[in-house]
């Protein structure tokens, strides 16, 4: 446990300068999928942040039966594998069922265990065993203190490149919140801590057959994040959000994100070289 989450090229950790976590919420078509990759990663090389490329073959926790889910786990790790290969970074998806786990892994660089799955233990430690790094989403439901034990669970499976991530907790119906003191917490177990900012955004079931987000507080949230002196930023972002097949309320507009990541950046800069006060 060494608070430090190696994966090629790069290295993630809480003193790191930070790890950019990007993409789309779900794959829609290959010219999107490029598009955004290539926007991406040329927005972090210049700005000198490491990149990890993300987005989901399936989005299996929709709010309707008729909502888009993605091209599924096959044409999926084709459309990641080929991101990977052309643009030369590493990628991240999500996977939901133990049977997914060896298959994913021998695509994704980083695997992500989903918020709403994450006390599932078939699934924790069919994860943990494919050795690949590890994302674990903070659920909505969780204390950050009770993260420990996802975390026990996966070294127990023999597995300590993990990542923790915030993103949000419910707070009464269609809303979360996110209480800035459980960085803090999650810190102390001595391993990397991710913040995804957008999906902190949504507002569960805040639509007819759908969620809703407030992606105009973007800014604000991120910025009180960034204060905390984190491992990565977690993000979606779309050429046209009010289109996207899937959390579009939330993601920012991928012509604003230079600017976001520039304020972002600065605010990292800032909390990292501040000295650690020991206030007791």
């Amino acid at each position: 446990m060494s608070g430090l989450v190696k994966i090629p090229k790069i290295e993630i950790s809480n003193s790191n300068k930070l790890c950019v976590i990007a993409g789309l919420n779900v794959l829609e078509d290959d010219q999107l999928t490029f598009k955004v990759a290539e926007k991406l990663k040329k927005i972090t090389e210049a700005q000198g942040n490491s990149f990890i490329f993300k987005a989901s073959f399936d989005k299996a926790n929709r709010s309707s039966m008729h909502s888009f889910r993605g091209p599924g786990l096959d044409q999926g790790l084709k459309i990641l594998a080929a991101v990977k290969d052309q643009y030369d970074v590493p990628v991240i998806t999500d996977l939901h069922e133990p049977a997914q786990a060896t298959e994913v892994a021998a695509v994704a660089d980083v695997i992500q265990l989903p918020a709403f799955l994450s006390r599932q233990t078939d699934l924790v430690v069919a994860m943990a065993k494919t050795g690949a790094a590890i994302n674990i989403k903070k659920a909505q439901f969780l204390a950050p203190l009770e993260m420990q034990h996802i975390l026990t669970k996966c070294q127990e499976a023999g597995n300590d490149q993990l990542m923790l991530c915030e993103r949000g907790s419910s707070f009464g119906y269609n809303n979360l919140v996110v209480d800035m003191l459980s960085f803090g917490i999650m810190k102390s177990f001595s391993y990397p801590v991710i913040f995804d900012v957008t999906h902190a955004l949504q507002m569960p079931g805040g639509r007819s057959d759908s969620a809703d987000g407030r992606r105009q507080q973007v800014v604000q949230l991120g910025k009180a994040g960034m204060s905390q002196g984190l491992a990565g930023l977690f993000l979606e972002a779309h050429p046209d959000p009010d289109k996207a097949l899937c959390d579009g309320p939330c993601a920012l507009p991928l012509k604003q994100l230079k600017p976001f990541l520039e304020q972002m950046q600065a605010v990292d800069d800032l909390a990292k070289r501040l000295p650690e006060l020991d206030i007791r």
